[in-house]
């Protein structure tokens, strides 16, 4: 896998200052972490799960997340698993006869209903082969071994190393009254299981559902106070410099309708650099999706501290890959900075900040995480040029 591989060479060296890496199932888990990019979630009912995957019908996919929770009627668990596995055999059967090369997919995740769903879908873990791990959903201090006990017995029994990605998302993260005791509580389990923890993702949907509450297409979950004091507390607690662990970005939900009543968010100066009066067009598009809220709320994700996001709807991969690509400043700043370890604070080579190696050092060490991965960006190019 690689982001943005879908761009001719020649697009390509046009962008990128520094080409993103090839990444797979096997890659350091450190680095696997912050690969994600943008997830899509696919309901686990979806016939042609598969055959979209093969034929590459949505080339700019990163991950996905093949669901059997929320997204899908209780009535419908048990064709979903049904229909899981069979997709599963049709693409086992594509890479045997080389439809498809297994660094072309995207990676693969399955979020189960419970644990004894869980259970039940990984009897037979090889027929779920390429699968990079499975989510957790309302992950809570009852349930949380279990689930780990679970991943970490059928791991030997796979063909590649098998992650978890736990939700935070119950009433106990949310309530102030009892918050800190499950998220320390939660810490401590994670804590001991770190090396099976990919990503944890905050499910802002179902904090939301606990007031009645729900973001309009032109605020950010960050506008929402509520859910923003708990996001908070999360980072606070899971994003220390002991901590090892990588947060993705809550969901967007949103992709057309509705009247807008704000302002657009997006400057038309980016675009027309980038792609003359034809950028214009470009914005106009992505405004009348609604695309310029998911934009701000990912752009405050990374602000705080978040890799990569949750995503409903294909039309949002590319812009949230895009985001994750490291800017040209923000490179020669991480490597001015880990190259100055012994040295005090210093100006930056662009003359417009300060760096300072004790206190950014950890933030420099992140940036070039994500340069590998998501490559950076040519001095005079920006992230619209990533947009599709």
């Amino acid at each position: 896998m690689r982001f943005f591989s879908y761009l001719n060479e020649e697009r390509q060296d046009k962008i990128f200052y520094i080409k993103p890496s090839v990444f797979d199932l096997d890659t350091n888990k450190n680095l696997l972490s912050y690969a994600l990019g943008a997830t899509l979630y696919m309901p686990a009912t979806r016939k042609n799960i598969g055959e979209d995957l093969i034929h590459r019908k949505y080339p700019e996919l990163s991950s996905v997340i093949i669901c059997m929770e929320d997204s899908i009627d209780d009535s419908d668990v048990e064709y979903a698993e049904k229909n899981v596995f069979e997709n599963f055999q049709r693409l086992n059967e594509a890479l045997a006869e080389g439809l498809i090369d297994i660094h072309e997919l995207p990676l693969l995740f399955m979020r189960v209903k419970d644990v004894e769903c869980f259970k039940k879908l990984t009897d037979n873990i090889e027929r779920l082969h390429p699968l990079c791990g499975f989510v957790f959903p309302k992950i809570s201090s009852k349930n949380a071994e279990e689930y780990f006990k679970v991943l970490q017995g059928i791991r030997p029994h796979a063909k590649n190393n098998l992650y978890g990605m736990p939700i935070l998302e119950t009433p106990e993260v949310m309530f102030k009254e009892s918050r800190t005791n499950e998220l320390l509580t939660l810490k401590a389990i994670l804590d001991s299981h770190k090396e099976l923890v990919l990503n944890i993702r905050v499910g802002a949907t179902d904090f939301s559902s606990l007031y009645a509450i729900r973001r309009e297409f032109d605020q950010t979950i960050y506008d929402i106070a509520v859910i923003c004091n708990c996001i908070t507390d999360i980072i606070n607690v899971f994003l220390r410099a002991d901590s090892g662990f990588v947060i993705s970005g809550p969901v967007w939900e949103y992709f057309s309708s509705g009247t807008r009543i704000l302002k657009p968010l997006l400057r038309q100066a980016a675009f027309i650099s980038e792609m003359g009066e034809q950028g214009l067009e470009r914005r106009s598009y992505l405004i009348d999706r609604y695309i310029d809220g998911l934009i701000k709320e990912t752009l405050l994700d990374k602000s705080n501290g978040l890799s990569g996001k949750t995503v409903i709807h294909p039309s949002h991969v590319s812009i949230v890959n895009a985001l994750q690509v490291v800017t040209r400043e923000e490179y020669e700043d991480a490597v001015s900075i880990l190259e100055s370890t012994h040295k005090g604070v210093h100006k930056s080579t662009y003359n417009n900040k300060m760096n300072e190696p004790k206190p950014h050092t950890r933030w420099a060490e992140k940036i070039l995480i994500k340069s590998k991965i998501y490559g950076v960006l040519n001095e005079e190019r920006n992230y619209t040029s990533l947009f599709i």
